[in-house]
């Protein structure tokens, strides 16, 4: 089974009930996950967000921190992605940070499962057929075989 790469708009719905939370568990069930260690901080920042926005309480908030944070989750170095992300996000025109998950992907032969439309739309654009298939819409993981 090949490892898949996955980002904070997937690990949020673990722990948050919202549009595509039955999919981001489904991945938990299936195995071989990995992020970035960016993907800590992210989550971090959207779960404040949502106390802001007043969809969860503080404590509620905690705690899915501290679930994500025990997911069984491979946690990998940002460091050495800087220069490929940086690479994608000029070409792509596009958040680097967001660009970290998918070199992450492309340097280990992975893919790249994320909720975030806005990337999916630019990489679908993208000249580079490659690169527009590392990437599966959250919505679409029905469609990875076992195997994939």
């Amino acid at each position: 089974m090949s490892r898949l790469v996955i980002d904070a708009s997937v690990a949020v719905k673990w722990v948050v009930e919202e549009s595509g939370t039955a999919e981001a568990l489904s991945l938990l069930e299936r195995g071989a996950l990995s992020a970035p260690d960016l993907l800590m901080a992210e989550c971090a920042n959207i779960l404040w967000k949502k106390i802001k926005r007043g969809e969860l309480a503080e404590q509620e908030a905690r705690l899915a921190g501290e679930l994500i944070q025990r997911a069984d989750l491979d946690i990998q170095p940002t460091r050495p992605l800087m220069p490929r992300a940086l690479d994608l996000a000029i070409s792509l025109d596009h958040p680097a940070y967001d660009c970290i998950y998918l070199a992450l992907a492309i340097e280990n032969a992975w893919r790249f499962i994320t909720a975030d439309e806005r990337l999916v739309r630019k990489l679908a654009k993208a000249r580079d057929a490659e690169l527009a298939g590392k990437v599966l819409p959250l919505g679409e993981v029905k469609r990875l075989s076992p195997l994939s």
